[in-house]
C-alpha cells in the first residue's frame, strides 16, 4: 500500500498537501486524555510481553481495542522508542515531551496516508470524465472537520480505520466481493465499534456472493448455494481472526482480551453525551428533576440521584424516568437494523448496501449503550457517498453533518482550539453546502422529505445556541446548572440527527 504523493490525482495531491501543512501548525495544540491513552498503549505494548498486553492496570487507560490495533502500536512503539525512550516506559505516566507529542501527532499524519489511499480508489473507479460528483464526495470526506477535531487535536487514528472502510467499500463496489469481506474484517480487528455496521455487510454477503436464487428450486432449496465462494468467504474471514486473536487464544486469554473489549458495566451515556435518543431521555429527566424540584415537596427530589450530567463514566442513573437497560438498547438497534435490511436482502444492490449501511450506522448511534459522541462518524461517512444521488438527499445530509460536527464542539474547550474548530467546521459547512447544492441531481421534481422546509430554519438555530453556549461561563445566574450547557448542544443535536434519520429512512423505504 505504498503511496507517493506524485501518484496521486492532481486534485487529491494538492489537498493532501495543504491537509499537512495546516495539521503541522496544530501541533502545538492542547493535549487531550486520548493523547494519553495511546501514549500508554505504545508504552504497554513495547515494554510488556504480549502475555501482558491485555491485563495491564497501572494507568486507568487500559489497552481496549482489538488486537490489530495493539499491534499497530507495537510498531509505532518500535519508532517511538528512539524518538524518546522515556515516551514508551510504560511508569512514565501522562508522559509529555515535545517529542512525545510530535511524533504522536505525525502518526496520526502519517496513517492518514491509508485514507488517501482509499479515496484514491475511489475516484479512480470512476471513468475520468464523470468524477466531478466523486470529486466533491471524496474531498467533503477528506476535509471533515470531524478528523480534524478527533483525530487530529483531539487525537484519534479515525481516518485511517475510516480508509479501511472505504477501501472495502470501493472494492464492493468494483464487484470484488471477497475482498471487500476481508478488509471489513480487518478493520473489525481494529476497532471493534464498526461491529455496528457488520449486519449490512452479512447480509449483503450472504445475498450477493454466497446465494444465487436464479437456482432456488423448493425441491433443492441448497442449489442456490454457492459453496465454493462461503468457503472462500468462510476461510477468509476465519484467517483474519486467527491472525488478530489467535496468539490470546493459544494463551488461554481470550475471556480477559473480550472482556476489555465489551465493558457492559459502563452507563448508557458517554462522559459527553453523544447526541442521540438517549439524550433527550436524559434532557428529559433533567428537566423533571428540577421541575419537581421546584414545586413540590416530595424529599425525594431533595437529593438529586442521577449520574449522567456529570461526565462521569459510569453506572448510570435517573432522577425521575426509569433507568434504560442494555437489553432495551440492543432490541431497540437491532430492530431498526433489521428494518433495514430487508429490502437489502430482496434486491442487494450496491445502493441498497449503502444505504442499509448508513442506517446501521445511524441506529446504533441513535439507540446504542454508551455511545461515543465520535461514533457520528459510522453514519457521516457511509451517508456520504449517497448524498449526492439525487437533490432529494441533500437536507438529511445537511442535517447530519452539520449537527453531528457540532456535537463534538465540546470536545475541545480550550480557546485557541475552540476558534479553530468553529472557523474550519463553518468553513467546511460553507464550501460543501454550495458545492453539493450545485452538483446533486433532481431525479424527482416533487420533494418528499417531511422535514424540508423547517430544516433551514432548524440549522440556523445553531447559531444561537452557540452564542449562548459561548457566553455561557459568563453568565453568573447560570452557574449552579452545570449541566445546562452540554444538555441543550446534545439535545439540539439530537434532534437534528433524529430528523436526518427519518428524512433518510423514508427516502429508503418509500421514496
Amino acid at each position: 500500500m505504498a503511496l507517493k504523493l506524485g501518484s496521486l490525482l492532481p486534485a487529491l495531491r494538492y489537498a493532501v498537501i495543504a491537509s499537512i501543512c495546516f495539521k503541522l501548525l496544530l501541533f502545538p495544540a492542547y493535549t487531550s486524555t486520548d493523547f494519553e491513552v495511546h501514549r500508554n498503549w505504545l508504552a504497554i505494548t513495547h515494554s510488556l510481553p504480549l502475555s501482558k498486553w491485555y491485563y495491564e492496570d497501572l494507568s486507568e487507560w487500559t489497552l481496549d481495542y482489538p488486537p490489530f490495533f495493539a499491534y499497530f502500536e507495537y510498531a509505532l512503539s518500535q519508532v517511538a522508542a528512539y524518538v524518546d525512550p522515556g515516551m514508551v516506559v510504560v511508569q512514565n505516566l501522562n508522559y509529555h515531551s515535545p517529542e512525545t507529542v510530535y511524533f504522536q501527532r505525525t502518526s496520526v499524519i502519517v496513517s492518514e496516508m491509508v485514507l488517501v489511499y482509499a479515496l484514491q480508489s475511489y475516484l479512480t473507479s470512476f471513468p475520468e470524465n464523470t468524477r466531478q460528483t466523486a470529486y466533491a464526495i471524496a474531498m467533503s470526506i477528506y476535509f471533515s472537520p470531524g478528523f480534524l477535531i478527533i483525530d487530529s487535536i483531539h487525537f484519534q487514528y479515525n481516518a485511517m480505520l475510516f480508509g479501511l472502510l472505504i477501501f472495502s467499500i470501493v472494492k464492493i463496489k468494483q464487484g470484488k466481493l471477497l475482498m471487500g469481506g476481508i478488509l471489513f474484517a480487518v478493520l473489525l480487528c481494529f476497532k471493534h465499534i464498526f461491529l455496528y455496521l457488520s449486519p449490512a455487510y452479512f447480509v449483503f454477503l450472504l445475498r450477493a456472493y454466497c446465494l444465487d436464487i436464479s437456482n432456488l428450486k423448493l425441491s433443492k432449496p441448497w442449489a442456490a448455494i454457492r459453496l465454493r465462494n462461503c468457503i472462500y468467504l468462510g476461510s477468509s474471514i476465519i484467517a483474519v481472526a486467527l491472525l488478530a486473536f489467535g496468539p490470546f487464544l493459544y494463551m488461554g486469554q481470550l475471556p480477559q482480551l473480550l472482556q476489555r473489549l465489551f465493558p457492559f458495566s459502563r452507563g448508557l451515556c458517554h462522559a459527553y453525551w453523544a447526541p442521540n435518543v438517549w439524550a433527550l431521555y436524559s434532557a428529559l429527566d433533567r428537566t423533571l428533576f428540577m421541575v419537581f424540584k421546584r414545586f413540590l415537596n416530595d424529599p425525594v427530589y431533595a437529593e438529586d440521584k442521577s449520574s449522567l450530567t456529570r461526565g462521569l463514566v459510569g453506572v448510570t442513573s435517573f432522577s425521575v424516568l426509569p433507568d434504560v437497560q442494555p437489553r432495551a438498547t440492543f432490541m431497540l438497534t437491532l430492530l431498526s437494523q433489521i428494518l433495514s435490511l430487508i429490502p437489502l436482502l430482496i434486491t442487494p444492490s450496491f445502493d441498497n448496501f449503502m444505504s442499509a449501511l448508513t442506517l446501521c450506522g445511524y441506529a446504533s448511534f441513535l439507540f446504542g449503550w454508551h455511545v461515543h459522541e465520535k461514533a457520528i462518524l459510522l453514519v457521516i461517512i457511509p451517508f456520504s457517498f449517497l448524498s449526492l444521488k439525487d437533490r432529494r438527499y441533500l437536507t438529511p445530509f445537511y442535517l447530519l453533518t452539520v449537527s453531528g460536527y457540532i456535537s463534538l464542539f465540546p470536545l475541545i474547550f480550550t480557546s485557541a482550539e475552540a476558534f479553530i474548530k468553529y472557523l474550519y467546521t463553518f468553513t467546511w459547512i460553507f464550501v460543501f453546502y454550495n458545492v453539493f447544492g450545485g452538483l446533486a441531481p433532481v431525479r424527482f421534481p416533487k420533494r418528499v422529505f417531511l422535514l424540508d422546509r423547517i430544516a433551514r430554519v432548524f440549522l440556523l438555530g445553531f447559531i444561537p445556541l452557540l452564542l449562548f453556549a459561548g457566553l455561557y461561563e459568563r453568565l453568573p445566574v447560570l452557574r449552579n446548572y452545570e449541566f445546562l450547557k452540554l444538555m441543550m448542544i446534545s439535545s439540539y443535536c439530537s434532534v437534528g440527527i433524529i430528523g436526518s434519520f427519518i428524512g433518510f429512512s423514508w427516502l429508503y423505504f418509500f421514496a
